[in-house]
């Protein structure tokens, strides 16, 4: 076994999405991206905790295309921290290149998960998989919510049919 293929088999498990290749299209919003210099380490190469921010970026603009504006959950005392964060780095993304940040959500009981494949323009390149699990928590009571917001609920209801 070559040191590639031993160091691939170490890896730990991911909850991440492997591949959106083959996968229907269907539920994916897509979010692009152009990478500009602040968005990278000396190298020229994508900064690991930019990707992060793109996802988070994604999320918002996904859940304002359904007619949810985030500044409007937070003042009606809803927050939407992130509770588990799963990355898996592809390959690295140059300065100056295009990038798709594609997302879909499912809600499972209070968790809200978001899948994340960040692709070429051109989607030939997968850069980055993840996964990201939020959770609605009652800002003035800091516990988390067991019900989402009625209005909320209804809006992520038109995500399932993108």
């Amino acid at each position: 076994m070559n040191q590639e293929n031993l160091n691939q088999s170490q890896l730990p498990p991911t909850l991440t999405i492997d591949s959106p290749k083959g996968k229907e299209a269907k539920n994916w919003f897509e979010y692009p991206v152009k990478v500009q210099p602040h968005h990278t380490d000396y190298a020229g190469v994508v900064w690991h905790g930019t990707y992060i921010a793109w996802m988070e970026e994604a999320r918002v603009e996904c859940l304002r295309s359904i007619g949810v504006e985030y500044a409007n959950l937070v003042a009606l005392g809803c927050e939407l921290p992130v509770v588990e964060l799963s990355v898996r780095y592809h390959q690295p993304i140059q300065l100056g290149k295009v990038a798709v940040v594609k997302t879909r959500m499912t809600v499972s009981g209070v968790r809200i998960n978001w899948d994340y494949a960040i692709e070429s323009g051109d989607r030939q390149e997968l850069y980055v998989t993840a996964a990201v699990t939020l959770v609605a928590v009652d800002r003035q009571r800091g516990k988390i919510m067991r019900q989402l917001p009625t209005n909320f609920q209804d809006a992520l209801a038109k995500i399932s049919t993108m």
